[in-house]
């Protein structure tokens, strides 16, 4: 086989979810494109590593210091959406929903893994919400150990701030994950939230 084709299969190999064959389908499809297609994916995505931010407010990704859901002037400021990733912003956006901020953690607690509160941006979410605008924290985590644990570490250390710390509904069952989750669940979830 061609060491040049064997070197594209290794690195596409290495996305998650794809394994050697998907791999081998997709640099033969790539070999069928224009170059100029190719060219294009692969100033794309080196444009993308090399400038993409995270927001200051929110840890979002952005192209700019604020994302566009910050910078969005008609966005309910008083309410904060806490999630673990990106993906889960992205997710509970599709469901066109819910209007208020976000905020990303990053992750969540989880001891086994070598991640602790320090590891998470549960700190710039604590300065957000101790300046005063956010009236309500919704914690869109997963409801694992690790996302539970995380979400009562976040209440402990808002617990003198006096805002609203609610959770989704629990339309997600236990163990799932929210970018697995369709829209009507999503929106149901997020709609019925309760109070912790």
């Amino acid at each position: 086989m061609s060491r040049l084709l064997d070197r594209a299969v290794d690195e596409l190999a290495k996305l998650p979810g794809v394994g050697d064959r998907t791999a081998l389908r997709l640099a033969l499809h790539l070999l069928r494109q224009p170059t100029e297609g190719v060219d294009a994916l692969s100033a794309a995505l080196v444009d993308f590593r090399r400038n993409i931010k995270f927001c200051r407010r929110c840890n979002n990704l952005s192209d700019d210091e604020l994302c566009p859901i910050c910078a969005d002037a008609t966005r309910d400021r008083s309410t904060v959406c806490v999630v673990e990733q990106v993906k889960d912003v992205l997710s509970i956006e599709h469901t066109r929903s819910y209007r208020g901020l976000y905020h990303v953690l990053g992750g969540v607690i989880s001891p086994i893994q070598g991640i602790g509160p320090s590891d998470l941006k549960i700190n710039m979410l604590v300065d957000n919400v101790r300046r005063g605008e956010v009236r309500e924290v919704i914690l869109a985590l997963s409801t694992s150990i690790e996302g539970e644990t995380t979400g009562y570490y976040i209440s402990r250390q808002l617990a003198d701030t006096g805002v609203k710390i609610s959770t989704i509904a629990r339309g997600i069952g236990f163990g799932d994950e929210i970018d697995y989750a369709d829209d009507i669940t999503l929106v149901h979830a997020i709609s019925n939230r309760t109070t912790l």
